[in-house]
């Protein structure tokens, strides 16, 4: 049986909203099942050099390093993924985040974060937020 379009979408959304709730429990285990072998992770974008999560990161031992390095370096007092947008392959997170970095310094953004989905598993991802605000905040 052929899965619909509007089928596809809504197991997308579901694995992506399960891979959230995993980062929310601190499950980063959970978080890369989601991921293909050979993902390709831009989080981030439009970090400066001196942002530790900055840059482009293939496959998921890069994409655990990279959370590694948000658990060091970034500290999360709101994180709140709000819509869901799927169509085709892609589902699209909006939402907002409070944090303070390992500078101490404090930083607040909404994020746009996008994921591509091949065969159940993120093939893709890309984060968009306020980089002045987060580059200022390092």
């Amino acid at each position: 049986m052929v899965e619909t379009q509007d089928a596809q979408a809504l197991k997308n959304t579901e694995l992506v909203k399960d891979a959230y709730a995993a980062f929310g429990r601190g499950d980063i285990p959970g978080v890369v099942a989601a991921l293909d072998d050979q993902i390709i992770w831009n989080g981030v974008i439009g970090a400066g050099p001196h942002i530790p999560m900055a840059g482009e990161r293939r496959g998921k031992d890069a994409v655990t390093e990279f959370f590694g390095s948000v658990g060091t370096h970034v500290h999360f007092s709101r994180f709140e993924p709000r819509e869901f947008l799927a169509q085709g392959d892609k589902v699209v997170a909006l939402g907002h985040y409070t944090a303070t970095t390992s500078a101490g310094k404090s930083f607040d953004s909404d994020f746009v974060m996008v994921f591509t989905l091949k065969n159940g598993k993120v093939t893709r991802f890309q984060e968009y937020l306020d980089a002045t605000a987060l580059n200022a905040a390092f």
